[in-house]
């Protein structure tokens, strides 16, 4: 309850300061690919569908796959740009204020991520909302291997407490771990 408190007043704090920023890269975004807004079907808390907005990294005719199985030369310019800093992420501020997401979770997958789907359920990490950041991404586990990341974040969810929700949250800004590899 006290960490969805937090969720709430972080991610409207940070789309309200956050918006000169939100509007300058969407603007950018613009001129990138001429669609900066990115939204994808994930799966969500109890395999609910949810639409994850994020800014737009590669290029619009890109395949709806998972990170790690695209490729590299999908990412544009300012993609780059935008993945290295994290900011690609700051649209879903908005996933987390209408509680589909929470700060600290595990990563949403794609439901074509059969592997991981079944990993995650198995080791019951669809009982929680997922997050921007966590365990797996501060430690560069991403979507490529399924089932570590599943053990992981079952991990970070049973020991998850405020000391480590904002320990997680630290290590993202200030950069720790590199986001889903793409070959």
């Amino acid at each position: 309850m006290l960490l969805r408190a937090f969720d709430l007043a972080f991610s409207f704090v940070g789309l309200v300061t956050g918006l000169p920023i939100l509007i300058l890269l969407t603007l950018i975004g613009l001129f990138d690919t001429g669609s900066p807004i990115f939204r994808q079907e994930r799966v969500g808390k109890n395999k609910k569908p949810f639409v994850l907005v994020k800014f737009r990294t590669m290029k619009k005719d890109t395949a709806s796959v998972a990170s790690h199985l695209a490729s590299s030369a999908s990412i544009t310019k300012f993609g780059h740009f935008l993945r290295r800093t994290k900011l690609d992420e700051l649209p879903q501020l908005w996933n987390v204020l209408k509680g589909e997401m929470s700060l600290v979770g595990p990563r949403p997958g794609l439901f074509n991520q059969e592997e991981l789907t079944q990993a995650r359920e198995a080791k019951g990490v669809f009982n929680v909302r997922p997050g921007i950041t966590g365990l797996a991404q501060v430690n560069e586990i991403d979507m490529s291997t399924p089932q570590l990341l599943a053990e992981t974040d079952a991990k970070m969810i049973s020991t998850l407490n405020i000391k480590n929700y904002f320990q997680y949250i630290l290590m993202t800004v200030t950069g720790k771990g590199s986001g889903d590899r793409v070959k």
